[in-house]
């Protein structure tokens, strides 16, 4: 194990990268495998075998001359709700015992930039978004005790999650299709490697709108920590490579055609997307 935060990315015409804070080179490089792709990334993340980005052959491109994709072809998208006791409060909602989960299509992720494409107004007119932190699962699990969470999981990646709440708010059940419009969750630009419980302290997730901070919170404010919520979630299913976990956000704010909205995740990264109305 290299000991260096690490980066897995993957470009729009869809080439894996391994960077860091200086750069992304080819996976390839790191591997010397030709047809190596972000999951077997996310299978050594988990396992600490990616190597230091100093041993690599290749000269890592700097960030900004890259165009990302959706980091990982992902599995399962496992949603928190109401996982920030200051947000439940806020939204007036009684404080969950344990977790309250759902599940998104892969069909709702989009790449960094997006477009967000809010639904026609006659079919939503109120959708919302939100900053998270996603956890990224590593390695095929059941049954993970909180103590092995960095055994099992990848890294982390800042996530923007919508809902159509015009249509949530209708019947609480309508939450999966409130949840599941194409370009519903935004995922990148990159997975932050490893998955230590100690990058965890003192993080804040901020939600931003057109520059604008909505809300913000310190993931010590959880009600169910990411260790928690990975242990719990293996006890349903199991967990699979390029599963995803999004623990929850500080609070959420509306948006419509030519917003820009942001996730900022410290110490992992900044996601952004446009935002256009479907007519």
């Amino acid at each position: 194990m290299s000991g260096e935060t690490h980066r897995i990315a993957r470009t729009v015409e869809g080439r894996p990268l391994l960077g860091n804070a200086e750069g992304f080179a080819p996976l390839s490089a790191a591997d010397y495998s030709a047809d190596a792709t972000t999951t077997d990334a996310l299978a050594a993340a988990a396992t600490g075998d990616l190597p230091p980005m100093s041993a690599l052959p290749a000269r890592p491109r700097p960030t900004e001359h890259v165009r990302f994709a959706a980091p990982f072809d992902p599995g399962k998208l496992w949603g928190i709700g109401l996982n920030y006791a200051d947000h439940a409060a806020d939204l007036d909602e009684v404080r969950p015992e344990e977790p309250a989960s759902f599940l998104k299509p892969a069909t709702t992720v989009t790449a960094p930039g997006g477009p967000i494409r809010l639904p026609p107004r006659d079919v939503s007119d109120r959708v919302t978004a939100e900053a998270e932190l996603g956890v990224v699962i590593g390695r095929t699990c059941k049954g993970v005790d909180e103590a092995d969470f960095a055994d099992v999981v990848a890294g982390f990646v800042p996530v923007i999650d919508m809902t159509a709440e015009d249509i949530l708010q209708r019947n609480p059940r309508f939450l999966t299709r409130a949840k599941s419009f194409d370009s519903f969750l935004v995922v990148g630009p990159w997975v932050s490697a490893p998955a230590s419980v100690d990058r965890l302290a003192e993080t804040t997730v901020r939600t931003v709108i057109n520059d604008e901070v909505i809300a913000e919170n310190t993931l010590d404010r959880m009600l169910f920590s990411p260790p928690e919520l990975v242990s719990f979630h293996s006890e349903v299913m199991t967990l699979e490579p390029g599963d995803l976990i999004n623990t929850g956000t500080p609070g959420a704010g509306v948006i419509e055609d030519g917003d820009t909205v942001r996730a900022e995740v410290d110490g992992v990264g900044v996601l952004e997307a446009d935002v256009v109305r479907e007519s």
